[in-house]
Order: structure tokens, then sequence, then C-alpha cells
């Protein structure tokens, strides 16, 4: 027996890609932020430093939520599911007139900005990488 044939042969769906391990680690922050947004601003309400409790409630909940979705994607994305590319690259997508709309309010909020802008077209990059693209729709191939 040679070491060709003892050593099992990779394949077509074994291992993730570096792309889309980025692109998902990425979509798990954006989506992070998201939700500590929300909390704090749920937090801030309750503790009776906003000025429309109701309004600070709802909003923060609803902030939360739209957290949940990234997460969801970036963990189905790491199970190589199909489906969560499409709601990664929408947040990363996302972040460029975020990152914009930063970037013009000036002073620390510009290089808050530019790792916003950078983060969202890096996580477009690596999710629609071609490598990436294989992983997740490898198995209709099959």
């Amino acid at each position: 027996m040679t070491a060709e044939t003892s050593a099992p042969a990779p394949s077509a769906g074994s291992g993730r890609p570096v792309s889309l391990t980025l692109g998902a680690a990425i979509t798990a922050l954006e989506g992070a932020a998201l939700a500590v947004v929300g909390i704090s601003d749920m937090v801030s309400a309750f503790s009776g430093q906003a000025k429309q409790l109701a309004l600070n409630e709802f909003g923060g909940a609803v902030i939360v939520l739209l957290g949940v979705l990234p997460i969801l994607a970036a963990r189905a994305l790491l199970k190589e599911r199909r489906w969560g590319r499409s709601p990664a690259v929408l947040t990363n997508s996302t972040c460029l007139p975020v990152a914009y709309y930063m970037c013009q309010s000036g002073g620390a909020m510009v290089a808050a900005g530019v790792l916003v802008g950078v983060l969202g077209l890096v996580g477009i990059g690596a999710l629609l990488n071609p490598k990436s693209t294989a992983a997740l729709y490898a198995q209709q191939e099959s």
C-alpha cells in the first residue's frame, strides 16, 4: 500500500474556503454590532435617559431583530447553506451608505466610517468570491 492510496482523497465539499469563513465572520460581527446598538437603545429608554420612552423601546427591539438576521445568515454560511449568502451580502452592502454618512459627519466618525466601509467591501468580496460560490453550490452539482 503506497502513501497515495492510504490517504483518503478529499471530497469536493470538505473544508470551508477561507473567503467564506471571512465573509461569515464579518457578517456576524455586523449583526452583533446592530444587536448591541439595539440593546443600548432599549437600556437608555428603561433608565430614563431617552426623551421618548416607547419609541426607544420599540426602536431598540427592531434593531436587535435586525441584528439577528445577519447572525443567522453567518451561521448558515458556516454550515455552507446557500440561503445565508443573500442576507449576508445585503448586510454588507448596507454598510456602504452607512459608512458614507459616517464619513460626512466628520471628526472621529470618519475613522469609524472608513472601518465600516472597508468591512462592507471585504465582506462582499469574500462572499462573492468564486471559491465561496463553489463551496455553497457544490451540493447542487453532485
